[in-house]
């Protein structure tokens, strides 16, 4: 069958066949770099903010160049505004079940989120699946696009070892698809996906951006996809099996994870309250910049 002909059952121009996406230039890639550092710092900076940052470094940058490199980075600031996502056609919007929710076990809510990884001559997209309580990392994947393959691939990963009573996410694509939600829903988990620009919902999972970025991929400065994904394959064991974190009593995730409900601290336990954060350790502390202070790392 010729090219024109399938092209014309597929109801796709044959321009759409041929065409090759345009890579980002290095120059591009050195301010998305620079956005996604400032990111982590001020989360609550929109395009306009984020363009200012960048001039005062002594950038030659427009707003509009810094929306569209912001879009292609997933992303999005964390204060309330109007239709700060569109959940994609047919997909199902689901409440919210974590408010004024207290925290006492594992696999008692999972949470899923997506972050920019720059290489040296590209970039790259993480998912991460989190267990609140413990902050163990069930599962990853890496992509070179926002395609929701990824996202249900490390799902698959990890509800074969466990699962959750609730899994929270925000309204992306990725996450609202039927394909994701009818995995959740077959194993018998409740879906919660937060409200739109709540700062507190996905937390944790900030706070493990945080780290990763700072202690392992700009540190690292990956050249090619395989350099990353070996990066990463030994990052999150040492995350989750040798970093003590400081809000678990010093303990590490998978100790945390695997003991037993009556040898657990109270240093552990979590309570979502609206507009803060509180847990066994720390007195409740006001949310900043999608950050439980005062402490910024987990």
């Amino acid at each position: 069958m010729s090219v024109v002909r399938q092209c014309e059952l597929l109801g796709l121009p044959r321009s759409t066949l041929y065409y090759e996406p345009r890579p980002e230039s290095t120059e591009n890639l050195k301010l998305m770099r620079l956005i996604d550092e400032q990111f982590l710092q001020t989360p609550f900076y929109g395009s306009r903010r984020m363009t200012v940052a960048l001039q005062r470094q002594g950038h030659v940058v427009n707003r509009k160049r810094v929306q569209r490199l912001m879009r292609v980075m997933n992303l999005e600031t964390i204060h309330p505004k109007p239709r700060t996502s569109v959940p994609g056609k047919g997909h199902t919007i689901y409440p919210y079940l974590l408010r004024n929710l207290e925290i006492t076990r594992p696999n008692q809510v999972w949470s899923a989120d997506i972050t920019y990884v720059p290489l040296r001559h590209g970039f790259l997209y993480l998912v991460a699946i989190l267990d609140w309580y413990s902050r163990y990392v069930v599962a990853w994947k890496l992509s070179n696009s926002l395609d929701e393959t990824f996202c249900v691939e490390a799902l698959a990963e990890a509800l074969v070892g466990a699962r959750p009573e609730i899994f929270n996410t925000d309204q992306g694509v990725q996450f609202t698809g039927r394909a994701f939600t009818g995995r959740l829903q077959a194993a018998g988990v409740a879906i919660s996906m937060d409200g739109k620009g709540r700062a507190l919902d996905n937390v944790f999972v900030e706070r493990l951006w945080r780290a990763l970025k700072y202690e392992e991929i700009y540190l690292k400065d990956y050249a090619e996809v395989a350099d990353c994904r070996r990066g990463l394959a030994k990052y999150f064991p040492f995350y989750n099996h040798e970093r003590p974190h400081m809000h678990l009593d010093y303990r590490t995730p998978w100790e945390v994870y695997r003991a037993k409900p009556s040898k657990q601290s109270a240093a552990s336990s979590v309570m979502i309250r609206n507009g803060r954060v509180a847990n066994g350790r720390n007195r409740p502390g006001r949310v900043k910049g999608g950050l439980v202070g005062p402490c910024s790392a987990p």
